[in-house]
């Protein structure tokens, strides 16, 4: 908690809520118009879903809090968070994916040969969430808070820890957010910085 983090800095919004400033839209067709894939209308991201591809910060990062809100549109769909992506941008990137697709939201994939503690099959790339799902009805917002420390990934949503990661492979790097077949939705999305050591508690 931030109370606990002395060093902890000032939450920052990476999305200021009227365009794409400090992200970088890509789809892998260069013949593919960005603004029928990705728009901003009244502070919230949309996205049509088709084709597959992501929207990166320009920036990477390392030891962080990251906040946001994303809903589905009309249906239930697949999308995910792309935490430390590395190397060329093509689908997918070298990352550690926090899931979104629904009803799976708080899974992790590793992608492109990246690896953490507790992927331990190795012929699965997902590493299923420790509790029930706790996503809210289509059509309303749901909150993900992920907080990377060092090699450690923690992802909750809606305010429940649902995995946890240790040892990664990976622990700086861009912020993506997944346009993988089905509208979504993304507003307030925020990130504050945190000491690489864990907090200690007060006695």
């Amino acid at each position: 908690l931030a109370e606990n983090d002395p060093n902890e800095q000032a939450t920052v919004s990476l999305f200021n809520g009227q365009d794409f400033s400090g992200w970088v839209r890509f789809i892998p067709d260069p013949n593919v118009d960005l603004d029928t894939v990705w728009q901003v209308k009244d502070g919230v991201i949309h996205c049509t879903g088709n084709p597959n591809g992501y929207i990166r910060t320009e920036k990477p990062y390392s030891n962080y809090r990251l906040e946001f809100e994303w809903r589905w549109v009309e249906k239930p769909g697949n999308s995910g968070v792309l935490l430390h992506i590395t190397g060329e941008d093509k689908v997918w990137p070298k990352s550690i994916e926090a899931q979104l697709k629904s009803e799976n939201a708080g899974d992790f994939w590793v992608i492109d040969g990246t690896d953490f503690k507790e992927h331990v099959n190795k012929e699965d790339r997902r590493v299923p969430k420790k509790e029930e799902s706790n996503e809210k009805p289509i059509g309303e917002w749901n909150t993900m808070r992920i907080e990377c420390r060092g090699n450690t990934i923690k992802v909750y949503v809606n305010d429940l820890l649902q995995n946890e990661a240790t040892e990664a492979s990976v622990s700086e790097g861009m912020i993506g957010l997944q346009s993988e077949g089905a509208p979504i939705e993304f507003r307030n999305i925020t990130l504050t910085p945190l000491s690489s050591a864990r907090p200690k508690r007060e006695k």
